[in-house]
């Protein structure tokens, strides 16, 4: 220390500590000459003697002056020694350094003066504080004092262009240090922060790229700032990235698409769509990289089809698109389960293009690795039933059409139809409400009589009598209505003469046991008149209730519908359909005369022929050829059907006997146990028949069956 004190004049160090700054950067021009000297004769001793007193006695004094004047030394003495300055800037660094953390603001403004003016002669030599510069600078951008926030850019400048033309930096000590602060909120740092990330993405040498999972997350983090500078600054970086990663040489798919499968999921819609629109990018450019991250992937995207804001839809639909129409295999790392699984928890989205899109992934799945998708299917089925309670119809029709695909297994399309039926059961208003749509759709996706015949083999084992009853009304009514089962209709027109015909009908015939209504109906329809009579009169006092009455309305005014044209033609050959007449009067006995459907029956009856018309042609065709013959038997015995030699038998007497035996039930059941009326009523009026197809209702009634005269006044029907 006398060394120093002998090669520095007091008053240079009395002016070096003086509150005047005039006289402290006099003192320190003084302070510079004498290093300059001592540099020249290559007296590094004693340089380094004043070096010491300089740090001790001024920079770490407590008194604020000697600590401003302590830093101007430091760098007069470093200006001073010129090319040499890198031997002694151990020395000198760490005390300015430390000076950033001075509580004096004026000292801080020194600090940076003199780091200024100490980098500017030692350039490159000084990347060996960068970690400990770039740390108080980051600081210094955020100083309370105007000043000192000024001097700090002026030094920062300084220390970028060093950086970027020096080839001692190591991005990789620096990646650490820029991943720790980019959490802090304050925008003075963060504009500082994003100014780093500028600068080095521009230095070539420099891959900044390969480096981005470790400070993506904190750049998509000053999005949502309040400043719109710093979003507009955040955004402008991020834009240069993604168009540097359209033509990347190196760059981790993998940890990039975490942190923007979890920004796509921000409350900030700037970063949602953000994050949205690099997914989009990677998954165009991503190729076999991306392909493990599907699953993560999707699980950013579906949720973004239903964003309230339109940019994130429709960026979100053209990603969904992209990412469908690849055709990844399980060996490239495309995890099905792991897709499957996210379609599976999107089918509980509140929203529904959401569960559409969810539907739609595991449609395409299953088109695409059946027997993959097949092995995972006891994670995803019961949701897949569930959903068959969505209250989107549209989405319902979806979830059908995938239930179809699975159904091609036995056992699938089994358990599918008793969720059905259990659900029906236990919601009464899904049944009213989507019941016929239901089980329409699945007709029309798969084969109706399959449909059809596993509805029939579990309800008639059903124990609730209500259920199967209402159940049964629901199916009879699609059956009669629906353009779907055209050809089963078809097939059952042929009970009696085709015995794929009568297979079906005698399959049927056990569950439709459950409803009178259903029972005639199903008898209309495959033409056995004879047994349809029979089950009429077999109906008791107890069966002609309101709900029964209802189902009878509606199937009066079906029969004038295009489905039983036929039933109506064969009206005309009474000789031939003796049993059809004596349903149909035995139908329109059972309804309310003041009703509409009476009056529309009658009407319909009235261009029958006259009973002793029918009596005469009953007599004659007994008689006549038996290639045309229809033989009716008693109910005791068969029913022999013989058109063109084609002889289908069926025992009614036996199957009368198991309705009747099933009704039995039915009314002892309702006479413990009161049930409010069936859900089935307001089923039936979800079809409507067109006006078109209703004849017009006579206003003229008669209360007896026509004459013969009448139907020869009428022009209606002529005997020849």
């Amino acid at each position: 220390m006398a060394d120093a004190m002998s090669i520095i004049p007091v008053s240079v160090l009395r002016n070096l500590a003086d509150k005047l700054y005039e006289k402290r950067k006099n003192a320190a021009l003084e302070v510079e000459g004498i290093v300059k000297q001592l540099a020249q004769t290559g007296e590094h001793d004693k340089i380094t003697s004043v070096i010491n007193l300089l740090v001790t006695e001024f920079t770490y004094s407590p008194q604020a002056n000697h600590r401003k004047g302590g830093l101007l030394g430091l760098a007069a003495a470093t200006v001073g020694l010129s090319s040499e300055a890198s031997r002694h800037l151990e020395q000198i660094g760490p005390p300015v350094l430390n000076s950033f953390l001075d509580q004096d603001n004026s000292v801080r403004f020194y600090a940076c003066e003199a780091l200024y003016n100490i980098a500017k002669v030692v350039r490159g030599d000084f990347i060996v504080y960068f970690n400990q510069i770039f740390d108080a600078l980051c600081k210094l951008s955020a100083d309370s004092d105007a000043n000192v926030q000024s001097a700090a850019h002026l030094l920062d400048r300084l220390v970028k262009d060093i950086v970027t033309e020096s080839d001692q930096f190591s991005i990789e000590e620096f990646i650490p240090l820029l991943r720790e602060r980019l959490n802090v909120l304050n925008p003075y740092v963060r504009q500082f922060l994003v100014s780093w990330i500028t600068v080095l993405d521009g230095v070539p040498e420099i891959d900044m790229l390969g480096f981005l999972p470790d400070f993506l997350d904190g750049l998509f983090n000053m999005l949502s700032d309040s400043s719109h500078e710093i979003r507009q600054q955040a955004d402008s970086v991020l834009s240069e990235f993604l168009q540097e990663i359209k033509n990347p040489p190196n760059v981790d798919y993998g940890r990039l698409a975490e942190i923007l499968v979890q920004r796509a999921t921000s409350p900030d819609e700037f970063t949602r769509l953000t994050s949205i629109t690099w997914i989009n990018e990677f998954v165009k450019v991503g190729g076999d990289q991306l392909v493990p991250y599907y699953a993560d992937v999707l699980g950013a995207i579906l949720p973004c089809l239903s964003d309230k804001e339109e940019k994130i839809r429709v960026v979100a639909r053209e990603t969904n698109e992209e990412l469908r129409a690849i055709s990844a295999d399980p060996a490239e790392g495309f995890d099905i389960g792991a897709i499957l699984s996210v379609a599976r928890r999107q089918l509980t989205s509140e929203f529904e293009a959401t569960r559409l899109e969810s539907l739609h992934w595991i449609r395409t799945l299953l088109a695409r690795q059946r027997p993959k998708v097949i092995t995972y299917l006891n994670d995803i089925f019961d949701s897949l039933l569930r959903a068959l309670a969505d209250p989107s119809d549209e989405v319902v029709l979806l979830v059908l059409e995938v239930h179809a695909c699975i159904a091609e297994d036995a056992q699938h399309f089994h358990h599918l139809v008793v969720f059905l039926i259990h659900t029906f059961r236990s919601n009464h208003v899904l049944l009213e409400k989507r019941g016929i749509m239901i089980v329409r759709q699945l007709c029309f996706l798969l084969n109706a009589e399959r449909v059809y015949r596993k509805f029939s083999e579990i309800l008639e084992a059903e124990k609730d009598f209500d259920f199967a009853s209402t159940m049964v009304q629901a199916l009879t009514l699609i059956l009669l209505t629906s353009t779907e089962l055209f050809s089963l209709r078809n097939l059952l027109k042929q009970s009696l003469m085709n015995p794929a015909g009568k297979d079906l009908f005698l399959c049927l015939y056990s569950s439709w046991c459950h409803s009178p209504m259903g029972m005639i109906s199903l008898c209309l329809l495959a033409q056995a008149y004879h047994h349809a009579s029979a089950v009429i009169q077999s109906l008791g006092e107890e069966d002609i209730n309101v709900k029964f009455l209802m189902q009878l309305d509606k199937l009066i005014r079906l029969l004038e519908a295009p489905i039983f044209t036929y039933l109506r033609l064969q009206l005309l050959d009474p000789g031939r359909y003796p049993w059809l007449l004596k349903t149909l009067y035995g139908l329109l006995n059972l309804l309310p005369q003041q009703s509409a459907a009476f009056k529309i029956l009658k009407t319909r009856l009235k261009t029958m022929p006259p009973h002793t018309l029918v009596d005469d042609q009953v007599k004659w065709r007994s008689s006549g050829n038996p290639n045309t013959q229809i033989l009716e038997v008693t109910e005791h015995g068969s029913h022999i059907h013989d058109q063109g030699n084609m002889h289908i038998a069926i025992n009614f007497a036996s199957r009368l006997q198991q309705f009747k035996n099933v009704q039995n039930l039915h009314r002892m059941h309702s006479r413990n146990t009161q049930f409010p009326l069936s859900s089935t009523a307001a089923m039936f009026s979800q079809i409507q028949i067109s006006e078109e197809l209703r004849p017009p209702v006579a206003h003229t009634e008669v209360s007896h069956p026509p004459t013969r005269s009448s139907w020869t006044n009428s022009g209606q029907f002529h005997q020849h």
